[in-house]
């Protein structure tokens, strides 16, 4: 199950790294959009685009664009993923956004989350605008981190236009569920 171009975003409330506990409207209601992006810290893919996804909170977030990330994996089997660790990486990488823990793996279920990075940009309505890759850069194919793909639906949405099409699929590792809660389908 994943979420289909203009569906709206399923709410949430999770604890973040810094001690809070923020709910969906918290961050995205009543903003132009809205950014959820699934990640985690053992990741390569998170890994080399992290300074990227820093730069598009600071360059976003005063634009009227609510973001958070969410990690989701299961910390039995990636413990570095877990929310002490969470809090040492949104540090290191510069995160402005909130960073939430979903121990439950409700949240990614919800969203239909399939990978890390996985971004999910919605309107002004809350309704999906974007689901796609950050950028055509992967951890070993020499293309520059720029967040082109990500940027131009940014800007699309915040100009109340659709984003560039093709949107191409989100590319990265697998979220790692537990065992017993994976997605049917």
């Amino acid at each position: 199950m994943t979420l289909s171009l203009g569906d709206h975003a399923p709410d949430f409330g999770l604890p973040a790294t810094d001690g809070t506990f923020v709910h969906r409207d918290d961050v995205g209601a009543g903003r132009r959009a809205f950014l959820v992006l699934f990640i985690c810290n053992h990741c390569p893919y998170v890994r080399h685009v992290r300074s990227e996804l820093a730069r598009i909170g600071r360059d976003y977030e005063t634009r009227d664009v609510g973001i958070v990330a969410i990690a989701a994996n299961d910390v039995a089997q990636y413990p570095e993923d877990g929310p002490a660790a969470m809090a040492e990486e949104a540090e290191r990488a510069g995160y402005t956004f909130p960073y939430l823990w979903d121990e439950t793996q409700d949240v990614a279920k919800a969203y239909g989350a399939a990978c890390t990075p996985d971004p999910f940009l919605f309107d002004a309505h809350l309704r999906l605008a974007y689901r796609g890759q950050i950028d055509g850069s992967r951890p070993r194919n020499d293309q520059p981190v720029t967040g082109a793909d990500l940027r131009a639906a940014l800007d699309a949405v915040l100009a109340g236009e659709p984003p560039p099409e093709p949107q191409h699929p989100p590319v990265g590792c697998s979220i790692k569920w537990k065992r017993g809660n994976e997605p049917e389908g």
